[in-house]
C-alpha cells in the first residue's frame, strides 16, 4: 500500500526550489491551496513561474507570493481585482501570458494526459493567434516581450472550412491543489467551484501536492464519487475543514422595502 500523506504543509513543499514552475488550483478565491501557498512563502522560494486561472487578491491566495516579489511569470486567464498584479505587469516587473480561460483549462488537461498540443477555434483572428500580445513591458511602458505568432490551420467541420489555432500543452514541475476529501492513496473529491481548475492543475504537475480538508482511509471513498484518481497525486496533507476560505466579492440582497 502506498501512503502518500505528509505531516505538514511545510514538509510537503520543502523541495520546491527557486525558479520552479507551478500549476496552482483555484477559481477566483474558491479552492485556493492557501496552506501550501503560505508554507511556500515562509520557506522563501522565489523566481517562480506560476500557471493558475488568476493570481488571488492582494492579501490572499497567490497574491501573497506576488506581493512578496516571489513570482517571475504568471500564465493566467483573469487578472481580477489584484491591483498589485496590475501594477507589477504594467511596470515591467512581472511577465504575463494571458490565455483564454477554456484554452488554459485544456492546456493543463492535455499536459496531464500526455497530449503535446491541440487545435482550437478560440483566439483565431486575434492577437492570441496573430502574436503581439504584451507579455512584459519595459520601464518606459513599451512592449519588451510580445506573444509569438501561432500556427493556424484550416479544417473541414461538418462541410465548412474553419480556422483553428495551435495551442501547446502545459506541464509544470509541481502542482499545488486543494481538495475536499482524499484518501491516503491520493484519490480526491472536490467540492463545487473548487473543482473548476484544481483537478486540471493536479494533472499538469510532475509532482502533485494536495491539501485536503478531510483525510480518509483507502476504501472509504465511493469509487464512483472520485473526481481525480491517486495516480496523479504524490503528496497529501490534511489541513482540516476550518481552513480559512475567502470570498472575493460578497453580494447580498437588500432588505425588504
Amino acid at each position: 500500500m502506498i501512503d502518500k500523506t505528509v505531516a505538514s504543509a511545510a514538509e510537503a513543499v520543502a523541495d520546491i526550489p527557486d525558479g520552479a514552475s507551478l500549476a496552482v488550483g483555484g477559481f477566483g478565491l474558491s479552492g485556493n491551496p492557501i496552506a501550501l501557498i503560505e508554507a511556500l512563502l515562509a520557506q522563501g522560494t522565489r523566481d517562480l513561474s506560476v500557471v493558475s486561472n488568476n493570481c488571488g487578491v492582494d492579501d490572499w491566495g497567490l497574491g501573497i507570493l506576488l506581493g512578496a516579489g516571489r513570482i517571475r511569470k504568471m500564465t493566467s486567464s483573469y487578472v481580477g481585482e489584484n491591483k498589485e498584479f496590475e501594477r507589477q505587469f504594467l511596470s515591467g516587473e512581472l511577465e504575463l501570458e494571458l490565455t483564454p480561460q477554456g484554452t488554459l483549462a485544456e492546456k493543463l488537461r492535455a499536459g496531464g494526459s500526455g497530449i503535446a498540443a491541440f487545435y482550437t477555434q478560440t483566439g483565431v483572428g486575434t492577437q492570441v493567434a496573430e502574436g503581439g500580445l504584451p507579455r512584459r513591458y519595459d520601464a518606459a511602458g513599451g512592449i519588451a516581450v510580445a506573444s509569438p505568432v501561432k500556427d493556424v490551420r484550416t479544417f473541414d467541420v461538418n462541410g465548412e472550412q474553419r480556422e483553428f489555432v495551435l495551442e501547446e500543452a502545459i506541464t509544470t514541475d509541481f502542482s499545488l491543489v486543494h481538495a475536499y476529501q482524499g484518501d491516503r492513496h491520493g484519490n480526491l473529491v472536490f467540492r463545487k467551484a473548487a473543482r473548476a481548475f484544481n483537478p486540471l492543475a493536479a494533472m499538469a504537475g510532475r509532482t502533485c501536492i494536495v491539501q485536503v480538508e478531510h483525510l480518509v482511509e483507502p476504501g472509504e471513498l465511493d469509487p464512483d464519487a472520485v473526481h481525480l484518481p491517486g495516480v496523479y497525486v504524490h503528496r497529501i496533507v490534511e489541513v482540516g475543514p476550518d481552513i480559512p476560505k475567502r470570498i472575493e466579492k460578497r453580494t447580498v440582497r437588500e432588505g425588504n422595502r
